[in-house]
């Protein structure tokens, strides 16, 4: 592996960097106080082309690679939780779904608009009763002439009150557990599906996290996703996807620990000198430089496979586990660096330590990648290849040799 950047790679990581700083940095602390989200910055995002990184140009996206993608996550993370958010379920989640499964057609109907920014979509797998088992998922798809009726609830969905496109699962036949599960491309203003939003998080407060009810939503055939009983298949190879967005982005946020800590060792004096110089401070400093170099590390490993099209499941699991237990372990040495500063959110640790506990939850809890990464090593669980597009990599050569 090459890990000097390429200069198209740094072209993106300062633009998506500038762009946090100045459209979001200045008004985050404000925005998480009120639990405010602003979806005109998701507009600005897609004018950049930040929706759209590593979709090929023949979708409308920009055909970067994924250590670009990374990059981007990393930035936006280190700003806001919540702006990495919605590459992970935008992105992440929804058009590389798109790419990787959907016909033509489909490509031309919901991806380009999404890789142009025109569209904001999300991804709707778990339910009130249903997380990490996704085979038990309630929501059901009946077959009905040349439609499908959906009827279900869908909760802690980023995006739900927001979206335009929703990508949906559901259960052709409970008795079959994942095997029965398809996927649809669900629009907002169907008639049936209404959504809203949670209140009272404890963190990623200005981000958009709701709920999502189909009551009877009459869905064209034409809408699924890949074939019947493949849902589960999708399901899994989007989250690979998610997760791998989700590791970039807490190495943004163990690097904002990490510099924000910095600063204040340098600034806060304790018994005649910079508390920085005292040993059991710099021992929580180098454990932040440890985790995001390691995090950083694993991440442009999943990368480099996802950019030769190899499936990466076991590596991008590793990644997400390491990486967002790092990111929480950083954000609670910044606040116990910042003494009772870090318990009151004059300075911005105590909201990374409430941002950073979503993510060892979220695209799989900590205990699921514990266990992923034991049936690996034990040899009870062999990746078999699933259907895999051209890797955004060859897009992007294609863009730099036509340049």
């Amino acid at each position: 592996m090459d890990f000097e950047l390429t200069p198209e790679q740094i072209q993106v990581r300062d633009m998506v960097r500038e762009f946090a700083q100045r459209e979001v940095a200045p008004y985050i602390r404000d925005w998480d106080a009120k639990g405010e989200y602003h979806p005109e910055v998701f507009r600005k995002m897609g004018e950049l082309g930040i929706l759209g990184l590593p979709i090929p140009e023949r979708y409308g996206g920009g055909g970067f690679d994924y250590v670009s993608l990374a990059l981007a996550c990393e930035e936006l993370e280190a700003v806001d939780t919540f702006l990495r958010v919605v590459i992970s379920v935008h992105v992440g989640l929804n058009s590389l779904t798109l790419h990787q499964w959907a016909t033509e057609e489909q490509k031309q109907r919901w991806l380009v608009p999404q890789a142009r920014g025109e569209k904001l979509a999300t991804f709707a797998l778990t339910e009130p009763g249903a997380g990490s088992d996704a085979g038990s998922i309630q929501t059901q798809a009946v077959k009905d002439g040349d439609s499908y009726v959906l009827s279900g609830e869908k909760m802690w969905i980023s995006l739900a009150n927001t979206a335009d496109h929703f990508l949906v699962f559901a259960t052709l036949d409970p008795a079959q557990k994942h095997r029965g599960l398809a996927a649809f491309m669900l629009e907002r203003g169907m008639d049936g599906l209404t959504t809203g939003s949670i209140h009272g998080k404890l963190g990623i407060r200005a981000g958009d996290t709701g709920w999502i009810s189909m009551q009877g939503v009459r869905v064209p055939a034409e809408h699924m996703i890949g074939e019947p009983g493949e849902g589960f298949k999708i399901a899994m190879s989007a989250i690979d996807q998610g997760r791998f967005t989700v590791a970039a982005g807490a190495c943004g946020l163990i690097r904002a620990c990490l510099e924000a800590s910095i600063k204040y060792c340098h600034e806060r004096q304790a018994f005649g000198q910079e508390i920085g110089r005292f040993q059991l401070v710099q021992q929580m400093i180098a454990k932040m430089v440890k985790g995001y170099e390691t995090s950083r590390l694993l991440v442009f490993r999943a990368a480099e496979l996802k950019n030769r099209g190899i499936r990466n499941t076991r590596e991008t699991s590793l990644a997400k586990w390491v990486a967002c237990d790092a990111a929480f372990e950083a954000a609670n040495d910044a606040v116990q660096i910042h003494g009772a500063y870090g318990f009151s959110n004059e300075y911005p640790v105590e909201r990374y330590l409430r941002n950073s506990r979503g993510a060892v939850i979220y695209e799989g809890t900590r205990e699921i990648h514990q266990v992923l990464q034991a049936e690996y090593a034990l040899g009870y669980r062999i990746d078999r290849p699933l259907r895999c597009p051209q890797p955004p990599a060859q897009a992007f050569e294609e863009q730099a040799a036509r340049a």
